[in-house]
């Protein structure tokens, strides 16, 4: 299977070639994102096919578990093969109800940084994203503080590059006023289009866009809708979903997640199907 050739190549984020396709670890986890996963070996199959197929980078965070799929990725990878890039994200926490409350202090961000480094086994992390909203929309209002908290842990060189996930346009320029910014991972499918201006904006600046939930929030009938594109491509929803966005825009890169290896390929293989213009013109008014 050549991952290249079927899923938009690669794009430049930082000074890193990432694959178009990555890897999201978060089903490694157990069910709810907390917990050990029921069959540790089989997560640790996945990693190492995601290896084997070629994607450069997977996407993980320290609350997931929590700890949970930063020691599986060790286990798994680690001494890591030349060109794999790990990206996590920093900026929450988990309770002991399995809720996701924020850690946005700098002393919290800091020691987050810290927690990933020794789980990963990592000397630097590739790319830190700061969480700032909430599991599906932004929360307006500053973010300078903890950005510099992390721009400084970039300076000491622990972090290669900075990323901002579930924010606004105005948060990505305030960043940007404080160091660069190499990627925005944001809720954004075919049916929730709140992020086109920002994922044009994005793109114009060379900065990448990660979305995350390609099939979320779906109401029954855009569930239909993209069902029957589906079906008329003799494809499933899921590879429809991430078609799209592969096709919305070059700047986009994907990280859907799995726990097994089948469905993997899967994911990897339908983001290669090329949607026809009229499939197309569908698809996108559904989010009309």
């Amino acid at each position: 299977m050549a991952l290249h050739d079927i899923s938009g190549g690669t794009y430049r984020v930082g000074d890193l070639d990432l694959t178009r396709i990555g890897y999201g670890a978060m089903q490694l986890a157990g069910p709810g994102v907390f917990g050990p996963p029921k069959d540790r070996d089989a997560a640790i199959a996945v990693l190492r096919e995601v290896v084997t197929l070629g994607i450069t980078h997977i996407d993980t965070a320290d609350f997931y578990g929590p700890h949970v799929t930063n020691k599986i990725i060790r286990e798994a990878l680690a001494p890591y093969p030349d060109g794999l890039h790990i990206v996590t994200k920093v900026g929450a926490r988990r309770d002991e109800t399995g809720g996701w409350p924020h850690a946005r202090t700098p002393d919290e961000l800091r020691a987050q940084v810290h927690d990933n480094l020794g789980r990963l086994d990592l000397e630097a992390i590739d790319v830190v994203n700061l969480r700032v909203g909430g599991l599906d929309a932004p929360e307006p209002g500053s973010i300078a503080e903890q950005f510099t908290a992390l721009a400084e842990l970039q300076q000491q060189g622990l972090i290669r590059h900075l990323g901002l996930s579930t924010v606004d346009a105005e948060q990505v320029a305030e960043a940007q006023a404080i160091a660069p910014v190499v990627c925005v991972q944001n809720m954004y499918n075919i049916a929730h289009r709140d992020d086109d201006a920002l994922v044009d904006s994005l793109a114009a600046q060379g900065i990448a866009y990660v979305p995350y939930f390609p099939l979320g929030g779906f109401s029954p009938l855009q569930s239909d809708a993209l069902a029957s594109v589906a079906k008329r491509l003799d494809a499933t929803p899921m590879s429809v979903a991430l078609a799209w966005l592969l096709q919305r825009s070059r700047n986009i890169l994907l990280i859907p997640g799995t726990s097994s290896v089948e469905h993997l390929r899967e994911n990897v293989t339908g983001a290669g199907l090329v949607l026809p213009p009229d499939a197309v013109a569908e698809l996108d008014a559904i989010g009309g």
